[in-house]
């Protein structure tokens, strides 16, 4: 099964991702990892990208698409994969869209996760991150704010710049003005499913994997 996760931040979608990928045994393909993958593997492609990375610069959309259709080209990917954070733009929409086509992948299901963006505020604006193991909890599982719950690393937990109230209002308006012409691209090229983001782990993978059913029957 292909699949393309939309989401903004803080609605779960990465962790939704890794878990549907253990459950449904097909690849996680992160953004992230994609080009760290690339980099590690030392190709032409991912030493064009390392180049730009080094500087501090974004990987422009047509090397993304490069990058994306050497790893969907990988043996792990035959079985199927979950693409999360990418498209995040028309463009890379379009260029997906070839990449499909010419690696004659089936029509894919976007599952676009979505949560009420006052709970989304309220979720990134009351969490901390560690800076020794990297892991983000929610204030509200915290019994000491002074100690991480993860690796028991003491004065580790900060909060996050992007994780202002301010810079998440400002990363959801961004979100939304780049992700809805993506919605609108995909409809007639996907099955695009809505889900609710709201609710625990278990229950927002099982509206998804009812949701996927579906799909393998239209």
């Amino acid at each position: 099964m292909q699949i393309i996760f939309l989401g903004s931040p803080g609605v779960g979608k990465g962790t939704q991702a890794k878990i549907l990928s253990k459950k449904l045994n097909i690849t996680h393909i992160s953004t992230g990892d994609m080009l760290r993958e690339a980099i590690s593997h030392g190709t032409e492609v991912g030493l064009k990208a390392k180049e730009i990375v080094d500087k501090g610069e974004l990987v422009p959309d047509d090397l993304m698409g490069q990058i994306v259709k050497e790893i969907l080209m990988e043996d792990k990917c035959k079985n199927g994969f979950i693409l999360d954070g990418f498209p995040r733009t028309l463009n890379q929409a379009v260029i997906l869209g070839n990449i499909f086509e010419e690696l004659n992948i089936p029509k894919p299901c976007l599952i676009h996760l979505e949560v009420d963006p006052k709970i989304i505020i309220e979720r990134l604006s009351n969490r901390l991150a560690c800076s020794n193991c990297k892991n983000i909890i929610s204030l509200s599982d915290l019994k000491d704010t002074t100690v991480c719950p993860v690796c028991n690393s003491k004065n580790t937990l900060i909060k996050r710049k992007d994780d202002e109230e301010e810079v998440v209002k400002k990363r959801l308006n961004v979100y939304k003005e780049t992700t809805e012409p993506v919605i609108h691209y995909y409809k007639e090229r996907a099955y695009v499913v809505v889900i609710s983001g709201v609710g625990s782990l278990d229950e927002v993978s099982d509206r998804i994997l009812k949701a996927l059913a579906k799909c393998k029957t239209q």
